[in-house]
């Protein structure tokens, strides 16, 4: 920085930019080399699980009671005395226990009433599925 102080008591200052420029050319070139040598932490990244099933479970399950007393699951036939098993293996795995039934016109309560004995037994929640439930989903 130059200063001249006059004669007649005024300050006139100037500002010497070279050494100015000079850090800002060094800095410059330091910023553009210093990226291409800096290596970052190698991360690990998480892998899915391999004994998880590829197939991904359905969302909604209905036990369906059909007009002859047969029972499936998701349209999989099940047997009766195979019912409760069957359901623990389906929610084991599951934090929802929500099951829905689904009864053809012409059964008798008392098989939808065995059924969702079964399934309070086994700690399900139940739901009944109607037609016009279907319809609206």
């Amino acid at each position: 920085m130059g200063m001249r102080i006059g004669g007649n008591g005024s300050v006139f200052a100037e500002m010497n930019v070279v050494p100015l420029i000079d850090i800002l050319l060094v800095l410059l070139v330091i910023f553009m080399i210093i990226p291409h040598h800096q290596t970052g932490l190698d991360a690990q990244v998480p892998q899915p699980p391999v004994d998880q099933p590829s197939e991904p479970q359905p969302e909604v399950i209905v036990v369906q009671v059909l007009f002859d007393g047969s029972l499936r699951i998701n349209q999989e036939p099940v047997d009766w005395d195979r019912l409760a098993a069957r359901l623990q293996e389906i929610f084991n795995r599951r934090e929802r226990r929500v099951a829905f039934i689904r009864g053809d016109a012409p059964v008798e309560f008392q098989k939808v009433a065995r059924v969702i004995d079964v399934m309070h037994g086994s700690g399900i929640s139940v739901g009944l599925l109607t037609p016009e439930l279907e319809h609206s989903r």
